[in-house]
């Protein structure tokens, strides 16, 4: 049996309404799901520890009798990167070794300046005290989630950096350990869902609370993420995965359709869009889904999500393709084109753009080195890839001297008064030289 992947031609006068249906997410944080995350964060601020001990064992079905068993030491994660099978640890040392030098550029600097009557003025970067990192557990155990979201954080300098992981039936990811032990995590607790993200922002008798949570969830994390933002930053609220691919139809065609499949097996809310000027390579590529789909394993997640939310478009030209890449602004973008360079300065909205036919978004993922952790939903119009800039804080620094802040006075006197504001005025006033 094969399937059908939607159509869309952008010549098409109601292709406007249609793209934006099948671009269309709203969360499922539904009022049910809201009243479980505000009583879980209600009973961890009030009890604590015991709350904590208590979810964990209902919902990981563990057997916990206190927070000395959710938490595991140092020589924990070391004994788990230790026990690694020689190729997996060479992989993932080889992987945090290229994200770690390609955040190392992104580190901010302090600076001043001085201005000729001997006014300083300047920016101080410091990094966080500690933050505090979400990792999925079970199935959905990604140790290249604790190497995207650690790594920045420890580059930037932050003194203490937790990691929340659930282990439902008390299994351990050996590789999301051994992770760990490589990024830098000073500690980590075996917490998951709504009760993790409560612990990390209010700190409880064991755990202790942090400045920032960074890390995916499913809907109960996003939920809770959302709820304590304010009393502690987060990164994002992150949609369903994404991938768009923008091909000139000489990319082959297999490749073009694993690519598609690379976020479609994530889950069956995924999107996988391939824009193309060629109708015939449209064609091409569907008839290599169908024919590469049997061979999955995760077929019936990928078959969903292929049929609910994918897309195959014509487009007039690779203008127009650029165009319509900058309306989604994807999460994931490939330039699968015989010149990527020249077509880059056209995209203006995505959170990762791969470039040139042999790079596959998978690379992203776990080796290439820049963050995995993206905009999703449209959100990279006005949001970036996770950095080692989100774990650093920017204090404005402003020292006058006595000339500068004699000149500088008459003006903010001016404009305090102007709004009314005579404490404002005064104070600058007595510092204006008669």
């Amino acid at each position: 049996m094969s399937i059908s992947v939607q159509r869309l031609d952008a010549a098409q006068s109601d292709f406007d309404q249609q793209l934006s249906r099948l671009l269309a997410w709203e969360s499922v944080s539904d009022d049910k799901v809201n009243t479980i995350v505000n009583e879980v964060i209600g009973r961890v601020r009030t009890e604590g520890d015991a709350a904590l001990v208590e979810y964990t064992n209902r919902f990981d079905r563990t057997n916990a009798r206190s927070m000395q068993d959710l938490e595991l030491g140092q020589a924990r994660l070391q004994q788990a990167l230790d026990g690694l099978p020689a190729e997996q640890r060479a992989a993932l040392e080889k992987a945090a070794e290229r994200v770690r030098g390609y955040h190392e550029r992104q580190k901010g600097e302090s600076w001043q300046y001085t201005e000729a009557d001997g006014t300083m003025l300047g920016q101080q970067i410091t990094p966080m005290d500690r933050v505090g990192i979400y990792v999925p557990g079970g199935k959905a155990a990604y140790p290249s989630s604790v190497l995207m979201n650690a790594l920045p954080a420890h580059v930037a300098g932050v003194r203490e950096i937790i990691m929340v992981v659930p282990t439902p039936e008390g299994v351990l990811n050996e590789l999301v350990l051994a992770a760990a032990a490589l990024a830098g995590v000073d500690r980590v607790f075996t917490l998951g869902g709504a009760q993790a993200v409560a612990a990390l922002a209010y700190g409880t008798e064991t755990v202790p609370r942090v400045d920032k949570i960074v890390g995916p969830g499913n809907i109960f994390v996003a939920t809770a993420k959302r709820a304590v933002f304010g009393a502690v930053g987060i990164d994002m609220i992150a949609g369903p995965s994404e991938i768009l691919v923008v091909c000139d139809g000489k990319t082959d065609p297999d490749w073009v359709a694993m690519d598609l499949f690379s976020q479609a097996e994530h889950d069956e809310d995924a999107q996988s869009i391939l824009i193309c000027p060629d109708a015939n390579y449209l064609d091409q590529v569907e008839a290599s889904i169908n024919k590469l789909l049997p061979t999955m394993e995760r077929r019936e997640i990928i078959e969903i999500s292929l049929q609910n939310r994918a897309a195959l478009i014509k487009v007039a030209d690779m203008d127009q393709a650029a165009e319509l890449s900058n309306r989604i602004a994807p999460e994931h973008l490939e330039l699968s084109v015989e010149d990527p360079v020249a077509l880059l300065p056209q995209i203006r909205h995505a959170g990762a753009i791969f470039m040139g036919r042999y790079t596959a978004e998978a690379l992203g993922d776990y080796c290439a080195g820049p963050n995995h952790v993206l905009p999703t939903s449209g959100t990279a119009r006005f949001s970036s890839p996770l950095g080692v800039y989100d774990f650093q804080k920017r204090s404005s620094l402003i020292m006058f001297s006595a000339d500068g802040a004699s000149e500088m006075g008459k003006v903010a006197s001016v404009l305090a008064r102007g709004e009314s504001l005579t404490a404002h005025a005064r104070s600058a006033e007595y510092r204006i030289k008669n």
